[in-house]
């Protein structure tokens, strides 16, 4: 049975652009029609055409992307995912990005396949690295922003100038929260917050 290219394109949202993706497996070449994309997060792999294709995938088939982080956005997936293409399903891989990852050549012999799930797995874990860095320099971040007094969040709502005569009649008992925050157009919750200082 004649053997066939495929394509796989993701972008992790609505509103990224995946002319990039499309431009690149065109050209080497993939049929439009064996293009599966989606267009979502990869946070998981419940997406609609990435299953189609795996069902769609034959032993001796190909599957090209563009880079391997379309297989998945952690180290584990994209091992897990490289294993079944490669191993459960006998396909095989081109990341057009990582030429070495080109396994319809290196892959046919135990060096080859060597080689490819080497660089696979130092391509996973830099990748995993970098994405754990750049969380971690963005919470590191947020705190100094926030030790510099920058807030996060809706911008507070500024006080009703009665409040302070009204927190003084719910002070003395004159008025329960629910009374107070309907004078001064808040919701209870609001109203408890600035009257316990927060």
């Amino acid at each position: 049975m004649k053997s066939i290219i495929y394509g796989y394109v993701r972008v992790s949202t609505k509103e990224q652009c995946e002319d990039r993706q499309m431009i690149a497996l065109r050209e080497f070449p993939v049929m439009e029609s064996n293009i599966f994309m989606d267009k979502l997060s990869g946070k998981d792999f419940n997406r609609p055409q990435y299953r189609k294709l795996m069902r769609r995938l034959k032993p001796g088939d190909v599957l090209v992307l563009k880079s391997i982080d379309r297989l998945g956005r952690n180290y584990e997936e994209i091992l897990n995912q490289w294993r079944i293409i490669t191993k459960e399903k006998k396909a095989d891989v081109v990341v057009l990005d990582m030429p070495l990852l080109d396994i319809r050549h290196s892959g046919k012999d135990l060096t080859g396949t060597f080689v490819a799930d080497l660089v696979l797995q130092i391509l996973s874990y830099v990748a995993q690295t970098e994405r754990e860095n750049t969380r971690q320099r963005q919470m590191e971040g947020i705190a100094a922003a926030r030790r510099r007094g920058v807030r996060f969040g809706r911008p507070r709502k500024p006080m009703p100038e009665a409040f302070p005569a009204i927190k003084e009649m719910w002070e003395n008992k004159m008025i329960v929260s629910r009374e107070a925050a309907r004078e001064l157009g808040i919701s209870q919750d609001t109203f408890l917050r600035w009257a316990h200082g927060r």
